[in-house]
């Protein structure tokens, strides 16, 4: 046998070896990831958090009609100057005050036919013209005084706002109670998992997957929400913000011994 069958059969021994090598660390690759994927359990927790809101969002609009654009725009801008100086004047900074829409739309009147009996005359269809314009002007409020919500409600219509919408009450930091409820619930799916794994029989390993779910919602307890109904004839309207609700479901999977 020469050098070179002596080396053709010594690389083919070795490249044997690597194969082999290669076929069984994926075999026990894929047996560790069975066992990890198959052998294991689930506990399921609930945390639950009641906080009041610290922040009031109001959406509102101006509506102004004219007979041309230009004056249906500065009317409404009179308006909305009004308004913005109202609100700096009850304390309400300007990264509080925004503009979220600007429409003009043109105003169109039927002119309709004389009416005529005589079917042999033909009728022309009703022919539109332009009468005016309007403008809509949208803002959203932020309040964070929540002892000057009725008065600014009261006050947005008095200088001329024609549409109130959308009041509503929530955390404008919600993750440090998002953090609580997250706690509270891990918390529970632990004592779960402490309290079935003598039950069922098993011994837990290290948890091998997190699951978590959030939702939370505005939830009355006992103030109720009184909308826009005045409560007298001298004061605003009653709005109560009550508390909000957050609520984490999460998933604990353990490996089982």
């Amino acid at each position: 046998m020469n050098t070179i069958q002596k080396t053709i059969i010594y690389w083919s021994i070795a490249v044997l070896v690597i194969v082999s090598a290669i076929f069984l660390l994926v075999g026990i690759n894929q047996k560790l990831n069975t066992a990890t994927t198959t052998n294991v359990v689930s506990f399921s927790g609930q945390g639950k958090v009641f906080a009041k809101p610290d922040i009031s969002t109001l959406d509102f609009s101006i509506i102004t009609e004219a007979v041309n654009s230009k004056a249906a725009q500065d009317t409404n801008s009179r308006k909305s100057q009004s308004i913005v100086d109202f609100l700096k004047k009850q304390g309400i900074e300007d990264k509080d005050i925004k503009t979220t829409y600007y429409n003009i739309y043109p105003q169109y009147s039927q002119i309709r036919p004389p009416i005529i009996y005589d079917a042999a005359v033909p009728v022309a269809p009703d022919a539109a013209r332009i009468t005016g314009y309007q403008v809509t002007q949208g803002f959203q409020l932020k309040v964070r005084d929540f002892d000057k919500l009725s008065d600014l409600v009261d006050g947005l219509v008095s200088n001329g706002v024609n549409n109130v919408t959308n009041l509503g009450f929530s955390i404008e930091d919600p993750e440090k109670v998002r953090s609580e409820a997250r706690a509270l619930a891990i918390a529970d799916a632990k004592e779960k998992a402490d309290e079935l794994k003598g039950k069922i029989g098993i011994k837990l390993g290290k948890i091998i997957n997190f699951y978590e779910d959030i939702y939370g919602y505005a939830y009355d307890r006992g103030g109720g929400y009184g909308g826009f109904e005045a409560m007298s004839a001298n004061k605003g309207p009653s709005l109560p913000p009550g508390e909000n609700e957050i609520t984490v479901n999460v998933t604990l999977t353990y490996q089982i011994k």
